[in-house]
């Protein structure tokens, strides 16, 4: 459901989305996904969506049609170029290829294209495997480290300057931005800026820049 939300929203902005990874759920469901957004003030906006988004509904897996509460962690990273920003080194990197088990193509399942990357110092470890060719997975896989490692020296940098007084909050489970209340009444509600409305449905179509433009205007 986030994933149709954020690539309605895209379709909205006339930007462009790839994707680079896809791990199905075990049981139904996407357990994580990659895309890879192209268009004007990408990031500027996008950022406004990191952190933990929670979902409360009725259960569709539930004959007894139980309310379930889940959660999605979502992260959003700049494309960080080959330069002195961050500093990569051959010997630090772990690399692990594999057959992919991703949708379509006609090299899916048959040899090994998937590429997963281990950064050996920081322990961060990517994966790609929507392309059909083993250099082009590298190839982002690679993109995908350099901007993560970005974003953990920028993470410390913030920590520093803030000198781990607890106004810094690292993005993870418990720290929810938002909620999106489907039973037994409908609400949207942002949790950092109190921003709320009461269609779910136009909000899960794709229709979040309201909440991006109140985030915004309240860090600016």
């Amino acid at each position: 459901m986030l994933n149709r939300m954020y690539i309605r929203f895209i379709e909205r902005k006339g930007w462009k989305a790839e994707e680079i990874d896809y791990t199905a759920g075990e049981e139904a469901g996407i357990k994580s996904i990659t895309l890879s957004v192209t268009g004007d003030y990408v990031f500027g906006y996008l950022k406004a969506e990191v952190g933990v988004h929670r979902l409360v509904r009725q259960s569709p897996f539930n004959a007894d049609n139980l309310r379930q509460t889940s959660f999605s962690m979502v992260e959003v990273l700049p494309v960080v170029e080959d330069n002195n920003t961050v500093q990569i080194k051959e010997e630090d990197l772990e690399w692990e290829f594999y057959r992919s088990g991703g949708k379509g193509g006609q090299n899916v399942n048959k040899v090994s294209t998937a590429v997963r990357l281990r950064h050996l110092p920081s322990g961060i470890v990517v994966t790609s495997q929507s392309e059909r060719y083993q250099g082009q997975n590298r190839e982002y896989a690679l993109k995908l480290l350099r901007s993560k490692l970005w974003e953990q020296q920028e993470q410390e940098r913030i920590a520093q300057e803030k000198n781990l007084k607890g106004e810094y909050r690292t993005p993870g489970w418990g720290n929810q931005i938002r909620s999106y209340v489907l039973h037994p009444y409908h609400l949207v509600k942002d949790l950092r800026t109190e921003y709320e409305t009461g269609n779910t449905e136009r909000v899960l179509d794709g229709d979040i820049e309201d909440f991006i433009l109140a985030y915004l205007k309240q860090s600016s």
